[in-house]
């Protein structure tokens, strides 16, 4: 159905846009705009109204548009004949901003695809394996899978929301022709929504907007739309990809639509988008062996596997191959086993053919970006590039009294071999050598991009000391220029006086401040230092009691802001070596946060709580009461105070 709209008022006056856009028209959901009308649209904030048909059973099966696809075949076959289309194959990678349901849904399509007999228990957000990843409730590794609709396998990446984790997603879009980008139907985009798209926009995939949540009272479909499409329009889409597909859901419902009103009762419009707007992969069938080593996993029986998608040719069971990473390095290895997934598991596989995504084993040595090619005349495929940290610690061995007591790996080889091991899998990390043999600077992309890697060490029976984070700054044209970042802070109008008067004293600039939904809650925008970051999240729970969420993603290098003091607090040391007594910190904990309990073994210099004011303070926490026979009113404190 095709519906022709003008606009005959002239009455309005023209808006001129401060950077008119080329000549081009924009199709947007049937609306047809020229680039005069659509940039006054954006100009004035008009809000786009997507045109909603009353039949329920008509708008179910309303047929699905997609110029993506069309103009990306189109491409293929002009310019690369060589290469062909696979029709039944389907990469795509959902990405999105945290929380906003990515891999809730993806367990969805996983339950309605039948990857799980009907009888069988299946655990939410399964994507999720990591212990990690469920205590957290977040997604730190992207993982794969599969499932079949309609004769058409459809691979599946769930990609980490969080910007610390932004490497993962980087690497992840070289093996897919399109991706669902998810937005939460209260929230709208947000800063890693607008870090995965531009990535995306990037590599030239198809997206296909997915509004989940659809069921939350406070769901504004339509301006999340328009705020997405001016989105696209700010990272310099293509017309093509501005005319994208919207796909209403609620992942925990397992329902989906092509009109926030009218949702089906399975995911079958969520289906047949992906089929008809993202296409298949393209592939040089007859040509050369070429597969992109995107993921690195590691099994104790079969060693290093390695996954990516297969470029060109067909990769054989026991095939001798080419491993590259650049023109002149080179060497020889053989394939020793092969896998492909289907549904929720790696199925062995005699051959592979282009198009498809597979894990290889057999190859000991492979890195992250390194081409699995042809050994007569395979050609390595380019590297795999991803932004660089901005954080970074110190890592070294435990030097005090108590060292050996909790962790089995406690020298300066076992935590130089932990971290080059990390660095194998983690490309957006880096590891240097610090001022002393024992001493390693880690960088990552954020605070908690570290932490992770603690807590993993930890848990895995390291024990190290750790310093301070430090931002990581740069000089151009003889300048500094330290790292800055996008923070979006979500608040009640109650508590905003305190979080901006905190975002203020950390060097922030405000950008935006806008009304979000109808339960009086403000969206903050800052452009902040990095540095400014360093312990900001506390701060700002404690500030709006525990009701702020905090946003952040790196957005570029400027000139140094000056000082900031990030901490007002100092910390509170013990004075000497012992056990502590209840005795002495029951008149301690006046002086601030105690880490300590009674009977706790402490030395000379450990931190043991938090002062309440600026600057260290030595306290004395394993004093003993006299044992005296003269009697005093002052009992002992065991029994009467809990601490």
């Amino acid at each position: 159905m095709e519906m022709a709209v003008s606009f005959r008022n002239s009455s309005l006056p023209p808006v001129t846009s401060p950077n008119p856009r080329p000549q081009l028209s924009k199709q947007f959901f049937g609306l047809r705009l020229s680039s005069s009308s659509s940039s006054s649209f954006l100009t004035s904030r008009t809000r786009i109204t997507p045109l909603k048909l009353r039949s329920r059973n008509f708008a179910l099966l309303r047929p699905i548009k997609c110029s993506v696809s069309q103009a990306t075949t189109e491409t293929s076959t002009g310019k690369k004949s060589q290469l062909m289309r696979r029709s039944d194959i389907r990469n795509i990678a959902i990405v999105a901003h945290v929380d906003h349901g990515k891999t809730t849904l993806v367990d969805a399509m996983l339950k309605q695809a039948k990857v799980f007999r009907d009888n069988q228990f299946v655990q939410e957000r399964i994507m999720d394996s990591n212990d990690l990843e469920r205590e957290r409730g977040i997604t730190i590794l992207s993982k794969n899978t599969s499932i079949t609709y309609k004769d058409t396998k459809i691979n599946i990446i769930d990609t980490p929301g969080h910007s610390d984790f932004g490497g993962e997603v980087e690497r992840i879009l070289n093996m897919v022709e399109g991706v669902l980008l998810v937005v939460d139907s209260a929230e709208g985009p947000m800063p890693q929504t607008r870090f995965v798209l531009k990535k995306a926009l990037e590599f030239g995939h198809a997206v296909v907007v997915v509004v989940n949540k659809i069921d939350r009272p406070s769901a504004r479909p339509d301006d999340v739309i328009n705020s997405t499409f001016e989105l696209f329009i700010e990272l310099n889409a293509t017309d093509e990809q501005c005319d994208f597909q919207a796909v209403y859901a609620s992942g925990i419902k397992g329902k989906a639509g092509l009109s926030p009103d009218n949702l089906a009762e399975d995911l079958g419009p969520l289906f047949e988008s992906i089929i008809r707007c993202i296409p298949g992969p393209r592939i040089k069938k007859d040509g050369a062996l070429q597969m992109l080593a995107t993921n690195i996993e590691y099994d104790e029986h079969k060693g290093r596997i390695a996954i990516g998608r297969l470029h060109a040719g067909i990769l054989q069971r026991g095939t001798e191959v080419r491993v590259c990473t650049s023109e002149d390095s080179c060497r020889f290895a053989r394939v020793s086993e092969l896998f492909v997934y289907e549904k929720f598991s790696r199925v062995p596989a005699e051959s592979v053919e282009a198009g498809d995504i597979c894990a290889v084993c057999g190859i000991e040595d492979i890195q992250i970006g390194e081409t699995i090619a042809d050994k007569v005349s395979g050609k390595p495929l380019p590297a795999i590039k991803v932004e660089e940290p901005t954080v970074k610690m110190a890592f070294s061995i435990n030097t005090s009294p108590f060292v050996g007591r909790e962790g089995k790996y406690v020298t300066s080889r076992n935590l130089r071999d932990r971290l080059n091991r990390e660095l194998e899998r983690n490309l957006a990390m880096r590891v240097e050598d610090g001022e002393t043999a024992d001493t390693f600077i880690v960088s990552g992309r954020g605070t908690l991009h570290i932490t992770i890697l603690i807590e993993n060490m930890r848990r895995e029976g390291y024990e190290f000391m750790v310093g301070p984070p430090k931002v990581i700054n740069k000089k151009v044209d003889d300048k500094l220029m330290e790292p800055y970042e996008i923070a979006t802070v979500e608040v009640p109008e109650e508590h905003m006086g305190a979080v901006v008067e905190l975002l203020g004293r950390r060097r922030g600039q405000m950008i935006d401040m806008q009304g979000v939904g109808s339960e009086g809650t403000t969206l903050l925008k800052y452009k902040i230092p990095t540095r400014g970051l360093l312990g900001l999240r506390n701060a700002i729970l404690t500030a709006s009691r525990g009701t702020a969420i905090l946003n952040t993603i790196f957005d570029s290098y400027g000139p140094v802001a000056g000082d900031i003091v990030t901490r007002d607090q100092g910390s509170l040391v013990a004075f000497e070596d012992g056990t502590t007594s209840s005795y002495a910190l029951a008149s301690s904990q006046e002086r601030g946060q105690m880490f300590v309990g009674p009977g706790m073994e402490v030395y000379k210099g450990q931190i043991v709580g938090i002062h309440q004011r600026p600057g260290d303070l030595s306290l004395n926490v394993c004093k003993k009461k006299a044992a005296t026979n003269v009697r005093s009113s002052n009992k002992d404190q065991s029994g009467k105070k809990q601490l």
